[in-house]
């Protein structure tokens, strides 16, 4: 469904938000006795880009950062991982980059502390989306946070413009914070939208609730829903009991949650895109890519980043090994 059939310069492309992540080093305590954080690139689709790109996919973003050493940080991390950065945007406007801080607790008790008020990701215009670049990718892939505000929100539409006139696949990835929209009421309208245009839509189970602007959805409803429009693959998630994947033709594919020593449990669900999307793209059946995809967000739990905790594909087919039972 995804790979790169007509070879074009980019496996994938991603838009949204590229930010900055500042995850505790002291473990076991409430933020307001943490003292000490380490600096990483955040942000779901900066984090797919980087987590494909280190599987050896050809990727590029598309997204706005702040002109100064923030963005600077940003940029050159991307770059350095393998990220065609091209498409990155200055704002010379004065926005800032916005401030992701993590509290570890335990295991069981994470939290994040967001920073989003005027950032320049959501001031990404639509006349900054170049057509040319999207045409040179087999995929785009846009997330849920871009559309939260204007102008961020019609660069998102004007991509996909692009993405369906060049034969682009659409991947939505639902990315879901509700603390960036106004009221559910909201998300659900603009997910819709973009969902009923999307080729591939991936989320958690409480995140397709939020589309479906109801609570205590079930899947099959979901994809029913979905496949009477564009879709012709839909990924839903349910932690650690596992996820599922649906196509069009009535397929149904389970993949199982692997075991991990977890430090953390944010970043699990841009690893777990960034390698399924590798797997599909590499020519991989849909239950194959599903423990690729579980397989790596095991890994990066593990982990104190997330970025820069993303696996390569011998960690991930090496964890596969050792839990093939």
């Amino acid at each position: 469904m995804l790979q790169n059939e007509k070879q074009r310069k980019f496996d994938l492309i991603t838009l949204g938000r590229a930010c900055i992540d500042l995850n505790a080093v002291e473990y076991n305590r409430p933020m307001e006795e943490t003292l000490t954080f380490s600096k990483y690139v955040g942000g779901s689709p900066a984090n797919i880009a980087i987590g494909a790109a280190k599987l050896g996919l050809q990727v590029g973003f598309i997204g706005k950062v702040p002109a100064d050493q923030h963005g600077r940080f940003i940029r050159h991390s991307m770059k350095k991982s393998g990220v065609d950065v091209s498409n990155m945007i200055d704002d010379t406007e004065g926005r800032k980059a916005g401030l992701a801080f993590t509290e570890i607790k335990s295991p069981e008790e994470c939290s994040i502390l967001m920073y989003r008020e005027n950032v320049a990701d959501l001031y990404l215009r639509p006349e900054e989306v170049e057509e040319k670049y999207i045409a040179a990718a087999s995929a785009l892939l846009v997330s849920g946070t871009a559309l939260a505000a204007s102008p961020s929100r019609e660069a998102v539409f004007k991509a996909i413009s692009y993405a369906r006139d060049n034969d682009t696949k659409v991947i939505f990835e639902l990315d879901y914070r509700g603390y960036t929209w106004k009221s559910p009421q909201e998300t659900s309208i603009y997910y819709s939208a973009i969902a009923e245009q999307a080729d591939v839509v991936i989320g958690t189970r409480d995140e397709f609730d939020v589309l479906e602007g109801k609570e205590g959805g079930n899947n099959e409803a979901t994809v029913s829903q979905l496949f009477r429009y564009r879709p012709e693959l839909v990924v839903i998630k349910h932690g650690v009991q596992g996820s599922y994947a649906y196509t069009r033709d009535g397929k149904v594919h389970r993949g199982l949650a692997y075991k991990s020593k977890v430090l953390k449990t944010f970043g699990a669900g841009d690893s777990y895109a960034a390698a399924f999307l590798y797997a599909l793209m590499r020519g991989k059946e849909i239950a194959e890519a599903l423990k690729y995809a579980s397989a790596s967000a095991a890994i990066v739990v593990s982990k104190h980043s997330s970025s820069e905790a993303m696996p390569t594909v011998a960690e991930i087919e090496q964890l596969i090994a050792e839990q093939s039972q």
